[in-house]
């Protein structure tokens, strides 16, 4: 089975996930946005060079061309590394010599010298931004053209890209773990409500899911869990009530068919066929009358009204007795019973005499019904510093390991071979309530057609 998230952590993938593309779109956003103020920045620097070149052309008019040209190669390489030109409007043609850089440079072709320019182009493996402007002084068109590096810029978004992607694994470590405890505490009662959820079984239906006044999904979730509970609850004591009272109520009929019965076998007058129906109808009233007495324990003890009286008692002595009893059906059905019983001190629990000979009666009984003759059934009385273990182990058919989960369910039969022998299906079950009215624990290990052992686990009593 593949193995499946808890929703805790597949809301913080998610809250992850969605934070990192989240931050994926605002980085991207941002980068483009620096970019483009970092172009614009560049745009404003050349054209405030620009601008201060139209100064220097208009202050120096009136001077020589030999003394305008130097003025303007020493701006260009004060300025800008003397990335800088100006040309005639009309021709295109240098109006001053240009400085060895200028010389240089691939400056763009431009068609127009009456329009604004501003593009990129590589030179020596670097980006440069060049702006190119017109200009009139009197009735001379010029057209200025500057350059300026796209390195800074480069440098600046190189870092910024560094910065955001360095950020990313502490940001998604954030977001994750953020994601993952708010989950969590917004899945507490969740959690209450699932650990409520599984302590409530057939014995204690009264219990109900915690319910937090919170106004949410979860709190109409737990108030619709405790009506269901409520419902169930009460459809569950109407079938213990009936099988109570129907228990109760059917002993009588079958106790008088019984009787009936039994003083027909008497009659002289009987031939042999009346008398075969009569044994026949005594027979199965006697195991009509086994199986209600088996159903009036199991509802009494649904009801809590057969809680007996538990009272130190020595175990030793309720197995060797119990045994004793199961001796004559050993050897009926040509079992050996070997039992096995520590010596002194002895080993006391609290319990009820009479209940626990039955739990130990059907589990011999149990034994020897699925043990094919001649067969071994070991019984052993074990202890150790706190609990005392008794073990009913016998080499019989087994149990599929598939049934071994339902064994203790009330009218449960295995497979068909088990099936064919007479019985309930309501021993193991009496066994276990009366193992958990002791606070012992029944468990059950077995291997097809290799043998069954049940164990008894009690906690010893001191004094």
């Amino acid at each position: 089975m593949t193995p499946r998230w808890s929703i805790s952590l597949r809301l913080a993938a998610w809250f992850g996930g969605i934070f990192f593309v989240g931050w994926l779109l605002f980085g991207t956003a941002m980068w483009w946005d620096l970019k483009a103020t970092l172009v614009s920045e560049r745009y404003g620097t050349l054209s405030r060079r620009e601008h201060r070149l139209e100064g220097l052309l208009t202050s120096t008019r009136d001077e020589s061309q030999t003394a305008r040209a130097q003025k303007v190669i020493e701006f260009a390489g004060a300025t800008g590394h003397g990335l800088s030109e100006v040309l005639n409007a009309a021709t295109g043609e240098n109006r001053f010599p240009p400085a060895t850089a200028a010389r240089q440079f691939p400056w763009p072709s431009l068609h127009s010298f009456g329009s604004e320019t501003f593009e990129q182009v590589s030179w020596s493996g670097d980006e440069y931004w060049v702006l190119g402007r017109p200009f009139s002084l009197g009735q001379e068109n010029l057209y200025l053209l500057a350059a300026a590096p796209e390195a800074g810029n480069d440098l600046v978004l190189g870092h910024f890209l560094t910065i955001l992607l360095a950020s990313i694994p502490v940001l998604l470590l954030v977001s994750s773990v953020g994601g993952y405890f708010l989950s969590r505490r917004a899945l507490l009662p969740v959690d209450r409500i699932t650990a409520k959820a599984r302590s409530i079984s057939i014995t204690n239906l009264s219990e109900r899911l915690p319910v937090s006044p919170t106004g949410d999904e979860l709190e109409r979730l737990a108030e619709t869990c405790n009506d269901m509970l409520a419902r169930l609850e009460t459809a569950v004591n109407r079938i213990r009530q009936f099988t109570a009272d129907a228990s109760h109520d059917l002993r009588g009929p079958i106790s008088f068919v019984r009787t009936v019965a039994e003083v027909a076998l008497r009659s002289q007058q009987a031939d042999a066929d009346s008398r075969q129906a009569f044994t026949e109808i005594v027979e199965e009233s006697a195991k009509a009358s086994v199986l209600l007495e088996d159903m009036l324990t199991l509802a009494r003890a649904d009801a809590d009204r057969a809680a007996a009286a538990l009272a130190p008692l020595d175990l030793s002595a309720i197995v060797a007795e119990t045994c004793e009893m199961a001796r004559p059906l050993a050897a009926d059905r040509s079992h050996i019973l070997s039992v096995v019983l520590p010596g002194q001190p002895s080993v006391m629990v609290l319990g009820d005499f009479a209940s626990l000979r039955r739990l130990f009666w059907i589990l011999l009984d149990n034994a020897f019904k699925y043990t094919p003759s001649p067969g071994r059934i070991d019984v052993t009385l074990s202890r150790s510093d706190c609990e005392a273990t008794v073990m009913v182990r016998d080499n019989g058919i087994g149990i599929r390991k598939e049934d071994l989960p339902r064994i203790f369910d009330r009218f449960y039969r295995t497979d068909p071979s088990r099936g064919q022998l007479e019985g309930s299906g309501l021993g193991l079950a009496i066994a276990k309530w009366i193992a958990e009215m002791h606070g012992a624990e029944l468990s059950v290990a077995s291997e097809e057609h290799a043998g069954t052992a049940f164990g008894v686990t009690f906690p010893l009593y001191s004094d």
